[in-house]
């Protein structure tokens, strides 16, 4: 594989067969070949990942839908856009300012690609309302990196807890300490959990 990418349902593949070998309690939640999950990168991969925080994936689903509906998944859309057009199709007042601050930060998403995942995850963070969850969500999904996890994620929390009967849903803290041990694979731990997640809670951790 290119090194540290997830780029083919064979480096899936790859991933799912060393987690099997390190630790065989995936084996429920790698039953079946997993999604491969990813999306171009750019700004409006990033404004996808910032609709996604604190809602549930449908309402997710159905906000961006509508922004896509509208144009309003371009940088100068977004900064011509009223606040009523924004509120419109379902964004917050908090979500319309991280989306503006977002459209004028004139970020250099093709840098992103060659940059290690660590500086990836610190530029984007930098922006605001850009958390690790988000970061995170768009270094796994937009740029394929193998080694990244979203300790933070509920689902990913929720998935752990059953998947490996912990007496309680790990914190952020704890679930990133236990994906220590799936290094270089994370990103497809993440995937087997989320996955294991749709499967044990009949709906799904992630979109």
């Amino acid at each position: 594989m290119t090194r540290g990418l997830i780029e083919t349902e064979v480096h899936l593949a790859e991933g799912a067969a060393h987690l099997l070998r390190i630790e065989p309690r995936f084996a429920p939640a790698l039953a079946e070949p997993l999604p491969l999950r990813r999306r171009p990168d750019g700004f409006g991969a990033l404004v996808d990942a910032v609709v996604s925080q604190q809602v549930s994936v449908a309402s997710a689903a159905a906000i961006h839908g509508r922004m896509l509906a509208a144009g309003l998944t371009d940088p100068a859309a977004l900064v011509l856009a009223t606040d009523e057009t924004l509120r419109a199709v379902g964004l917050s007042r908090q979500k319309i300012r991280y989306l503006r601050a977002l459209a004028a930060a004139d970020l250099d998403y093709a840098a992103l690609r060659d940059a290690p995942d660590a500086e990836v995850i610190a530029r984007l963070v930098a922006l605001p309302g850009i958390g690790p969850w988000t970061a995170e969500i768009y270094a796994m999904f937009s740029l394929g990196r193998a080694d990244v996890f979203a300790p933070g994620d509920l689902a990913l929390q929720e998935a752990a807890r059953l998947l490996f009967d912990l007496p309680e849903r790990p914190t952020a803290r704890q679930l990133r300490t236990m994906a220590e041990a799936w290094s270089p694979w994370r990103a497809v731990a993440a995937r087997a959990l989320w996955a294991y997640y749709r499967l044990a809670r009949n709906r799904e951790g992630i979109r």
